[in-house]
């Protein structure tokens, strides 16, 4: 069988994760394995239509595809999020319909489900079918058994291929709304009190009622918010994944183009930040892709740290739970505080004015300055993902992460406590005695809430 790879890796050649492939190529070398580098090579493909309409041809032609990336901030890079757009703005949906498809992704795991979840609703919008996803860590193929793994997915796939096996469609089409948002009269603008007030839009279209809301939002404030076109911004390109930016957090486009500036006097800056964007296909635009990339610089540590953000979206957002769980994400572990998101999904201009102007005063008048709510497992699991690896693996190459962890004590591994660990060692002991383990386990949910009690009717 043909199978052909698109390669989501702006290094190219040079990706951990097409190394799975060719590992895959050589222990199966009855099937071919045709690479295209789309992510690479997207400039390319935007200017030459010739040189898209070859990867397409390859497309139809093949019996398989697989989407191979690594993880770029919660998704795919934006240069291969501008590759699935080209497939739906030169109308190459017919290429892939009927396809079987799998994804292969390389990570440590952070967020890497909802790429998957990303991927596998574009391919099942192409009419693909989805034969499953293989999400390893980026230096699993180094151990014998993850390689036998991988092996047995492959197999898998292949032999679903073969015997053209039923695949059932997991996410439904999207139904976009026939409807412009008119704002309606200017009510009465909201205080900002003094804040600094960031409304950032892409520029890239379609771009919806995105426009609209961002331009209501603003008259909110009056005259006390800047609105930022990100089309009107100098970004030369996405993020290469070079990492050099983990060294001293300095980028391979520093003093290339304008976007570290930018961001690092706008949004850095700024008290109040929001993001205005249209869904296109099951993410916003890639603009606001390589926006977030790009914004990798920094690597990982936190920048909008006590800021109020918010997101105005749109299209159905409502039927993309994947998404909604991607910006509810982001502004956990930003650590700042997601005061809402505001859709056209209503197509009710009244009803949109109302959630505007809530949202206006929800950003300049949260409940306590700099209130951010506790994070949930998004943000924690996340935090602990980057807070084990940096501290282990990828210490060295991410030195500046492991300044700023050190620095705010996110090397809090629980097994430090030594007094806990005493305790349990001996609550443990004593538990093996079968007078203690009873009274032990009648009394447990009265010890359990005691302390927190105390503290309720106390302080």
């Amino acid at each position: 069988m043909n199978i052909v790879v698109l390669n989501g890796s702006p290094k190219g050649e040079l990706s951990v994760t097409l190394q799975y492939v060719r590992f895959a190529a050589r222990k199966f070398p009855e099937h071919t394995f045709t690479i295209f580098p789309v992510a690479q090579t997207i400039r390319k493909l935007e200017k030459d239509e010739k040189a898209f309409d070859e990867v397409i041809s390859a497309v139809r032609a093949a019996d398989a595809v697989l989407w191979s990336f690594p993880l770029y901030f919660l998704l795919v890079c934006s240069q291969y999020k501008r590759f699935i757009e080209l497939i739906f703005e030169r109308h190459a949906q017919a290429a892939f319909a009927g396809r079987y498809t799998a994804s292969l992704s390389t990570s440590i795991h952070f967020f890497d489900h909802t790429a998957h979840n990303y991927i596998h609703a574009v391919c099942d919008d192409l009419e693909m079918r989805y034969l499953g996803a293989y999400s390893p860590a980026m230096f699993d193929l180094m151990r014998k058994s993850e390689r036998n793994r991988w092996l047995a997915f492959m197999q898998k796939f292949l032999e679903g291929t073969a015997r053209q096996a039923p695949s059932a469609r997991v996410y439904p089409p999207l139904a976009f709304p026939d409807f412009t948002y008119t704002p309606g009269p200017a009510a009465a603008p909201v205080d900002a009190a003094g804040k600094k007030i960031l409304i950032m839009k892409d520029g890239r279209q379609p771009a919806g009622n995105a426009d609209a809301l961002a331009d209501a939002l603003a008259a909110r404030f009056g005259g006390a918010a800047e609105v930022v076109n990100l089309m009107d911004i100098d970004i030369k390109g996405g993020c290469l994944g070079c990492c050099k930016c983990g060294i001293d957090n300095v980028c391979d486009y520093q003093g290339k183009d304008g976007f570290i500036d930018f961001y690092n006097e706008k949004v850095k800056k700024a008290e109040v930040v929001v993001f205005a964007g249209a869904i296109h296909d099951r993410y916003l635009s890639s603009r606001w892709k390589m926006f977030f990339d790009r914004s990798f610089f920094n690597t990982h540590t936190p920048t909008l740290i006590g800021k109020q953000i918010a997101f105005l979206i749109s299209g159905p957002l409502g039927q993309i739970p994947n998404l909604r769980q991607i910006l509810t994400a982001f502004g956990e572990f930003q650590e700042s505080n997601l005061a809402g998101i505001v859709t056209d999904e209503s197509a009710d201009s009244t009803a949109i004015d109302a959630l505007v102007a809530e949202l206006a005063d929800a950003l300049v008048r949260p409940a306590v300055p700099g209130y951010a709510p506790p994070m949930t497992f998004l943000g924690v699991g996340g935090r602990r993902i980057f807070r084990d690896e940096v501290y282990g693996m990828l210490r060295f190459v991410f030195q500046s992460d492991h300044r700023y962890y050190k620095k705010h004590g996110l090397y809090d591994f629980p097994q430090k406590n030594y007094r806990v660990r005493r305790m349990n060692a001996f609550m443990m002991l004593l538990t093996k005695i079968p007078s203690v383990r009873k009274k032990f386990l009648k009394t447990l949910t009265q010890e359990m809430v005691k302390p927190v009690k105390t503290i309720a009717e106390t302080r």
